[in-house]
């Protein structure tokens, strides 16, 4: 499925209205798809004779799609409600959508008149936490001062917002559309947050989200479902926003196929479905041999890490390589060997700590990098100056597609020229604390940029980057995936290095680094989703998922034929 950025998404609208289809027509079908999303939600959700819909409408778009499901509703036997948060809509055309509102849409004024929020502001008033008995002290006295009406009024105008959202069924946000950014007021924070039972439903995207890079204001609209129009926008394959998003549905809005051209050249964006692997994995014909699923080299593990290089190694014999190679000291291989019997071996000489030595195993590792399609390599090896060398050497040797994982990564981040020198096509494969060694920063300004940090990274060094973590993304020098598939249960040390061994043996099996990526995430997510159903997210072990990625092939298959 494509997915745009809001900018991407503003072009193809305007390149609609060049095709014929006015920014009017977008809106009266936006807002008709919102209606019919509120019928049935109100058909699944409650059993009233006169649901109580009320629309907390801004003065944008937003509030225009809102407008016009008010409209559509309210003459289909529905209670209606509007509250205009921001100001009057001005813009056409949800200033024509407003005011052709029915009198039987309840319509509160839910802002303060550019007087009263300047006398407020010079008074320093506080109206959220103004006492009701101050008040009726107030509304007693036969002559008041004009801070004391605008103190009765605002109050009236709280208390009004107040008993419509307690009083709803359906809550239908509609305040701020995909261009905002920034925080949101106090009084809105306020107003998100009172207590209702009510289903809550975003329009296009949460107000308080950032519809680009998918994080989120203080107090953020929680739906429990978003209905976003024409494409998902990039943040909302993003935490923490996809969070508040609750359910996507997608509603065609009229969009004419052409207008989606205008961004032809951009940078492309895709959520990762099963269509996007129709040719994975690769058809196995009766005459085939090991040698067709290509051979994947693992250089990973160590004395004290030799679980790596065991995940590694069975993420590419489960993942479909023909045949898997692994590199390491003798007390990992060792170990790997009884949970991997499938694999051979190439002994490396090890130091003091049973960390790989270089001088003594080039030889050895040139001679296997020529036997193999595929280098999977960082996976618990640990950061010496003797791995490093490694991760310098193989970079600097290999013809074929490295893939590097984690202390791989960490080598890479002691000296940047390890990944300049390089041969072959490289795809990297950090989270979020890698790729903020990487860039010299912290893992939190990661996670709040993660879109345009994979891009950035990817572009500058001409490779593909998975920046790993919830809703991974898959970035080159043109295009961006963001998966899907996953959940909390995988969230366990051994997780990446399954992935990591998965990315290689799809390589190994001649898909493009982009390609080979989209599919090795989906796969791998699809396997712990299978496992979460088997054991839980609490109990299940990495180790689970290698033992369900023939569930989650099974599971793609069907899918891809239909059946479910």
């Amino acid at each position: 499925m494509q997915i745009v950025t809001p900018k991407q998404m503003a072009k193809i609208e305007n390149h609609s209205e060049k095709l014929g289809v006015s920014k009017k027509q977008l809106m009266l079908n936006a807002g008709k798809a919102l209606a019919k999303l509120i019928e049935e939600c109100s058909t699944r959700e409650n059993s009233k004779e006169q649901p109580h819909i009320v629309f907390l409408a801004g003065s944008g778009n937003n509030g225009g799609d809102c407008f016009v499901a008010a409209e559509l509703l309210v003459y289909r036997g529905f209670r209606v409600t509007v509250i205009n948060l921001i100001k009057a809509p001005s813009a056409e055309p949800a200033k024509e959508m407003f005011e052709k509102l029915p009198s039987r849409v309840n319509v509160i004024t839910g802002y303060k008149s550019a007087n009263e929020a300047a006398a407020a502001e010079a008074a320093e008033l506080d109206f959220m936490t103004l006492q009701d008995k101050d008040l009726t002290d107030i509304s007693k006295k036969k002559e008041r001062s004009p801070i004391e009406n605008i103190l009765l009024n605002e109050k009236k105008r709280l208390s009004d917002i107040r008993h419509a959202v307690i009083d709803a069924d359906i809550l239908v946000d509609g305040v701020f559309g995909t261009g905002f950014h920034g925080k949101l007021d106090k009084d809105i924070m306020s107003l998100f947050n009172i207590g209702t039972g009510a289903y809550k439903i975003a329009v296009d995207i949460p107000s308080g989200g950032n519809s680009n890079s998918g994080t989120v204001a203080k107090g953020v609209f929680k739906a429990d479902e978003t209905i976003t129009f024409g494409y998902i926008k990039t943040g909302m394959s993003q935490f923490p926003l996809k969070k508040y998003c609750g359910k996507i549905t997608v509603a065609d809005i009229g969009i004419p196929r052409m207008a989606i051209d205008c961004i032809e050249g951009e940078r492309t964006y895709y959520r990762i479905e099963r269509k996007h692997l129709a040719g994975f994995p690769p058809k196995r014909e009766r005459d085939a041999h090991k040698g067709t699923f290509g051979s994947v080299l693992v250089i990973a593990g160590s004395s004290s890490m030799r679980g790596a290089a065991a995940f590694a190694a069975l993420g590419a014999l489960r993942g479909g390589a023909g045949m898997v190679r692994v590199a390491s000291v003798e007390k990992c291989i060792d170990t790997v060997s009884v949970l991997a019997p499938e694999a051979t071996y190439i002994t490396l000489d090890e130091d003091d700590y049973g960390f790989m030595l270089f001088d003594s195993s080039k030889d050895a590792l040139l001679d296997a990098m020529e036997k193999s399609d595929t280098i999977v390599i960082g996976c618990g090896m640990g950061v010496t100056n003797d791995t490093a060398e490694i991760v310098r050497f193989v970079l600097a040797n290999a013809k074929v597609p490295v893939i590097v994982d984690a202390d791989g990564i960490n080598c890479i981040a002691r000296d940047i020229n390890i990944l300049l020198n390089r041969k072959s096509e490289v795809i990297i494969t950090p989270h979020p604390g890698e790729m903020a060694r990487l860039l010299n920063c912290d893992a939190a300004a990661i996670n709040d940029n993660r879109i345009m940090t994979a891009e950035k990274y990817a572009e500058k060094f001409g490779i593909t980057v998975v920046l790993k973590g919830a809703g991974t993304l898959v970035a080159d020098s043109h295009k961006t995936a963001a998966n899907h598939t996953g959940n909390a249960g995988m969230s366990r040390g051994g997780s990446g290095d399954i992935l990591a061994g998965i990315i290689g043996a799809t390589a190994a099996q001649k898909y493009a680094p982009f390609d080979a990526c989209c599919a090795g995430v989906y796969i791998h997510g699809l396997a712990g989703d299978a496992a979460a159903d088997k054991y839980g997210q609490e109990a299940m072990l990495p180790r689970d998922i290698i033992s369900c990625l023939p569930d989650a092939y099974r599971i793609l298959k069907e899918k891809q034929l239909g059946n479910i």
